[in-house]
């Protein structure tokens, strides 16, 4: 049988795929198949072949499958444009701020579908939820705690996390009513003072944390307060 003999190797790189939008065209392709197939289901010959590339071209960009989530994460929250936003010119209103940024984001159908993704996937793959850690914890929320140079940053940005994948959890993923069709700014002047008291509002005094062993309240009196007494028994004798 004649003719030319089949060449082996990875294909040839066109155009295409080394233009200007490769990039944007893979991770345009990334965000809708983890949206559709999740993150398991999801491979990266899948993503080159929905974005027409040589799947060579997807590690190029973005090495593995855990750094291509991570982006397509990312580009739904635009964190380095969105923080000094959420930030301000003061503190004053940095619950509502941040509460509005982020309802905005799920209600986008846009940006909707990928952040669906994270969230189911992080509930059954360890990798995506180390994702989703990783940026809610961390690219987004402890930078906004540290800019207000508050203690106890990184619990904070914790705290305020929880309120917000909570809503999204049970609005956008479980469709749990009432919540699931209430108006989003009746969310955002619900959660918005929460999110501020946790961003803003100073800590303890010393001596008076959660940390402090139990420090007691201004009613107490000297044997509600004292140490062990003779035979053990703290602050009196026994009955």
């Amino acid at each position: 049988m004649t003719g030319e003999p089949r060449r082996r190797g990875r294909p040839a790189r066109t155009s295409a795929d080394e233009g200007p939008g490769a990039r944007e065209r893979i991770l345009l392709a990334a965000r809708a198949e983890f949206a559709e197939r999740g993150y398991d289901r999801t491979t990266m010959r899948g993503i080159a072949r929905a974005a027409g590339v040589d799947a060579a071209l997807v590690h190029h960009y973005f090495g593995t499958k855990d750094d291509i989530f991570a982006a397509s994460v990312e580009v739904s929250f635009e964190p380095a444009l969105v923080v000094p936003t959420i930030l301000g010119p003061s503190t004053e209103g940095i619950g509502e701020r941040l509460a509005r940024y982020f309802v905005a984001v799920w209600e986008n159908p846009v940006s909707r579908a990928p952040m669906l993704a994270v969230i189911r996937s992080a509930l059954t793959h360890e990798g995506a939820a180390k994702v989703m850690r990783a940026f809610v914890a961390r690219r987004l929320l402890e930078r906004v705690a540290a800019e207000l140079e508050v203690p106890d940053a990184r619990f904070r940005a914790e705290l305020a996390a929880s309120q917000m994948v909570g809503i999204a959890m049970l609005r956008y993923v479980l469709k749990v009513e009432p919540l699931a069709s209430a108006d989003p700014e009746e969310i955002v002047r619900m959660v918005a003072p929460t999110l501020q008291r946790y961003l803003t509002e100073p800590g303890p005094s010393p001596g008076t944390g959660p940390s402090s062993g139990g420090a007691a309240g201004p009613d107490a009196t000297t044997d509600d307060v004292a140490g062990p007494g003779p035979g053990g028994a703290a602050g009196g004798t026994e009955d």
